[in-house]
């Protein structure tokens, strides 16, 4: 049975107290960038760091109190896993989360702080999701679905219901899209109070399943999803949300990895907030275009905040890359005294700051008086990488841009 209004309205009140009303704030910086006004609802800053703790909690509190005696189970590797842990905390409900036993030791833990018994099973999601399932059925514990559940769905709708009341001028939602629950949710809430409004969906170019599904173009599950976003890695259009989406939602669209480490220093820069990968999607696509923003008033979800702390040096590198303003490049040199400084002085006359350099003596030339060196500069954007690209050809360096920071 599909949420309706009703339903989501009944959440609100039922997680009222419970979970934080997180901000709703214009942004001005990013109205800026986009041309147009933009605000942010800031579901990272929600308690276990994203929106998912919404869905749950009123999946477990609508429970029967035969199911509720018995407990609940989850597979999760990240968010769900954490959102289910404290929402059966609140409810006075036993929790077990599987998680495969590559998961992060950060996310483990934090789990287990919440007060969940963590099984660690299998070596991927599906894996741990199948354990699940029989430990479920074994133990009798009801299993709480990521996305696929009517109540879990009716809980993320109130994000929307939070939006609406902060922002009553936003006439565009802008949403991340993994599983499907929250956009599903939200757009039955926004469009039955509202149904001028507009809905629009983002994924992650490498794993984009819904997007497919959407425009009629999905034959089977993704084989492997790829993306920095790792929060919306599903092989599949959810069973239940995506008739939802379709009814619901005015379009779907994807954007690159690129985009989206971009975004997420740029929110860390000018917004003072940490967003995780697949928190950014929803800015991503109004900063790129990809959701147009001219004319609108909108709104971007940052649905969550959960980055490890391990991969955010390689997450900001990635995204000063993909903005220009780290340059990778190699050039050759002539091995002999002064011939490193001249180099450095036409960097430091383009304004140019030097990161890192590095030799290759060793086979890297026909003649041993050459050295290949390759250099990472930190420069203002693209066009002043470009300028200085140029500047060391005309001085006779056949510069070569690497492709920084691959994930």
């Amino acid at each position: 049975m599909d949420p309706t209004l009703e339903d989501i309205r009944a959440a609100a009140v039922r997680l009222d107290g419970r979970v934080h009303r997180t901000p709703c704030w214009e942004s001005r910086t990013f109205s800026e960038l986009c041309g147009a006004r933009v605000w942010l609802k800031y579901e990272n800053l929600q308690r276990t760091g994203s929106y998912k703790l919404r869905g749950a909690l009123n999946r477990i509190l609508t429970l029967p109190a035969v199911a509720r005696a018995r407990g609940v189970i989850a597979a999760s590797a990240g968010n769900h896993g954490q959102g289910v842990a404290v929402a059966a905390q609140l409810a006075g409900v036993s929790a077990t989360i599987v998680m495969p036993s590559q998961a992060p030791l950060a996310k483990v833990s934090a789990t287990r702080g919440y007060g969940a018994r963590v099984v660690l099973y299998g070596e991927v999601f599906d894996e741990a999701h199948a354990e699940a399932l029989r430990i479920a059925e074994k133990d009798g514990l009801t299993y709480v679905h990521p996305f696929d559940d009517p109540a879990v769905m009716a809980g993320q709708g109130t994000v929307a219901l939070e939006v609406l009341k902060a922002a009553p001028e936003v006439d565009t939602l802008v949403v991340p899209i993994g599983g499907g629950g929250l956009i599903a949710g939200m757009s039955v809430a926004a469009k039955s109070v509202r149904p001028a409004i507009r809905v629009v969906g983002v994924q992650a170019a490498g794993a984009n399943a819904t997007y497919l599904a959407y425009h009629d173009r999905y034959e089977s599950p993704l084989e492997s999803p790829q993306s920095i976003a790792d929060g919306l890695l599903t092989r599949a259009p959810g069973k239940h949300t995506l008739p939802l989406i379709r009814r619901y939602v005015d379009d779907v669209v994807t954007v690159s990895d690129e985009s989206i480490a971009e975004t997420v220093v740029l929110l860390m820069e000018r917004a003072k907030t940490v967003a995780e990968p697949a928190g950014a999607v929803a800015l991503a696509a109004l900063l790129s275009g990809t959701v147009p923003a001219s004319g609108h008033t909108n709104c971007a979800i940052i649905s969550g905040g959960n980055v490890d702390p391990n991969l955010m040096d390689r997450l900001l590198q990635f995204g000063l890359g993909a903005s220009g303003r780290h340059l990778r490049l190699r050039t050759k040199l002539h091995d002999r005294p002064g011939a490193l400084v001249r180099l450095s002085t036409i960097i430091a006359d383009q304004g140019a700051n030097i990161f890192e350099v590095v030799h290759h003596r060793i086979g890297s030339s026909n003649s041993v008086n050459v050295v290949d060196l390759e250099l990472t500069l930190e420069v203002r954007d693209r066009a002043h990488g470009e300028a200085l690209l140029n500047a060391l050809r005309v001085a006779n360096y056949p510069a070569e841009v690497v492709e920084p920071f691959q994930h």
